[in-house]
């Protein structure tokens, strides 16, 4: 089974497409805490939760021990849930192999992030490993996504906005390409949707960003394994008291919800 039947197979057990990023705030944990309060919101989110996303800048902010609290995280989630590695590398060549081989071989992610603005040769190491999921940036949540993301290129079709282009020509290197496509961003998700109908797409930026679960499915959906919605702070942090885990499984049940009914059933 490669990543995408994985995360197809684990939404329709759970009815939406939500990612949970497992993203701990330096500011509001000992590293020595982090294991156990990951494990907590594990427990408490998987039954709503179609895949984790770590992203390992919060875990490489501790050095060593926080890296370690990584392998403990990820050996705490459910086999059947995938796991995304938001690590968003982008060289290529020995080093871009070095980085795949860390992604796949060590940390056993089911899928990664990465640029793609180096060309196909950056991305040929990571399609070297059978089964895994690739995300490489297209429109970002981020409000800089407008300082380069919209410049106007010649692309197929005609002339595009530059996240276009990015979205249409790295999905055209391999099946097991997906994109990032910011939730802030709900019309131009819509528009990428209709240009790529097949193409999953990691949709960050539900919560704390702004981003609405319910519009990323309207804009979005195109059946399981079309879409992984990921919210991080608005989930872990739904609480800071002693019912933490409690609270973030309700806001993970919350967003479930809404895009059920968005989505107008259980998908």
């Amino acid at each position: 089974m490669n990543y995408y039947e994985k995360l197809a197979a684990r939404t329709r057990a759970v009815g939406a497409p939500l990612c949970v990023g497992l993203d701990p705030a330096f500011e509001k944990h000992r590293v020595e805490d982090v294991v156990a309060f990951n494990r907590a919101i594990i427990e408490a989110t998987a039954p709503y939760t179609a895949c984790y996303k770590p992203n390992i800048a919060f875990y490489e902010q501790w050095g060593l021990p926080g890296l370690r609290a990584l392998e403990e995280t990820l050996a705490a989630i459910p086999p059947d849930i995938p796991v995304i590695g938001d690590v968003k590398r982008g060289d290529m060549g020995n080093t871009a192999k070095g980085y795949a081989r860390a992604m796949f071989e060590h940390w056993n992610f089911d899928a990664i992030t990465l640029h793609g603005y180096l060309g196909l040769e950056s991305v040929e190491p990571y399609l070297a490993y059978e089964g895994r999921g690739l995300y490489l940036m297209c429109r970002t949540s981020n409000p800089g996504a407008v300082d380069l993301q919209y410049a106007e290129v010649q692309s197929e079709g005609g002339v595009r906005p530059l996240y276009e282009h990015f979205g249409l020509v790295q999905t055209s290197w391999s099946d097991r390409i997906g994109l990032v496509v910011g939730a802030t961003a709900p019309t131009e998700l819509r528009h990428i949707r209709e240009l790529l109908p097949r193409t999953s797409f990691l949709v960050p930026g539900v919560g704390a960003q702004g981003g609405s679960a319910a519009e990323c499915m309207t804009a979005g959906w195109a059946g399981p394994g079309s879409l992984a919605v990921s919210a991080s702070r608005s989930i872990l942090y739904a609480s800071e008291g002693p019912d933490f885990a409690e609270a973030a499984g309700r806001a993970a049940r919350k967003l479930r919800d809404e895009m059920v009914a968005a989505a107008g059933s259980p998908v």
